[in-house]
């Protein structure tokens, strides 16, 4: 009997120890990065952090390592895990500060911070993006500001303005609901101040219009006659149709990283 329960529990523990037993324990770089590869084609972005990171820990000083530095920060941003992806992307920036393609980095910066306003009920209950924190969406509008500037030529820069035109919007259109919020309670200095607030900070906006509205009806109220002909002399001499064409939604997805 005694026999039989030792037999029993080595079996048990060959069966654990099987299972804990890494099958990718001999793979090559090339090997584990390609095994990276097929996780991400397959959406199983958890499995590709996982080889991406053995192949950086077992081979620190193959060619591949750099490249799973980079491609681990953006399988983190695919599985929404953003904290993660921004540790990620700020140790490459750190480690490879003159690296030629920090272009790229700049993006997927930019969209973390795109989509980190988001909460968990927006996968089921989308908000405008105009009621994320402005201060995130500001962020991402810095990040793809600063690619475009640095890197005018990026195969990324047509992306990261298409973005910022739709940041801007988004941006301008959250102080044109909080303008409207104290239009609704009368506090006509106030809307007028962020009826400004959007022609200062966010000019050629699709809201530029609204904003002047608002600003003219809030001068009207506060009779203030000469700041309310001077709004009303600027909206009767300028078209606003072309404004309100340059960006429709956010149809940009996001780009695979570059081969290194």
């Amino acid at each position: 009997m005694r026999t039989l329960f030792i037999l029993f529990i080595s079996t048990v523990l060959y069966a654990c120890a099987g299972a804990d037993k890494d099958e990718t324990a001999s793979y090559t770089a090339k090997e584990l990065y390609e095994e990276a590869q097929s996780a991400i084609q397959a959406a199983e972005f958890q499995t590709a952090v996982k080889h991406l990171e053995s192949l950086e820990a077992r081979y620190p000083f193959d060619p591949y390592a750099k490249q799973a530095q980079l491609e681990i920060a953006y399988a983190y941003y695919k599985f929404e895990e953003l904290d993660q992806a921004t540790s990620a992307v700020r140790r490459f920036e750190r480690l490879h500060p003159r690296d030629p393609h920090l272009d790229y980095v700049y993006y997927l910066k930019g969209l973390i911070n795109f989509n980190r306003g988001q909460g968990l009920l927006d996968t089921w209950f989308p908000r405008d993006p105009s009621q994320h924190d402005p201060a995130v969406l500001e962020q991402a509008f810095n990040d793809f500001a600063t690619l475009v500037r640095r890197f005018p030529n990026s195969i990324y820069a047509g992306h990261a303005h298409q973005r910022m035109i739709y940041l801007r919007n988004q941006l301008a259109r959250k102080e044109i609901l909080i303008a409207e919020y104290y239009i609704d309670r009368k506090s006509w200095l106030s809307s007028a101040k962020r009826g400004k607030a959007v022609l200062e900070r966010f000019p050629n906006t699709i809201w530029t219009k609204r904003a002047l509205d608002i600003m003219l009806l809030s001068y009207q109220k506060l009779e203030l006659t000469d700041l309310a002909a001077d709004t009303q002399r600027i909206i009767d001499y300028n078209d606003f149709s072309d404004i309100a064409t340059t960006i429709e939604s956010d149809k940009y997805g996001s780009v695979p990283p570059p081969i290194l």
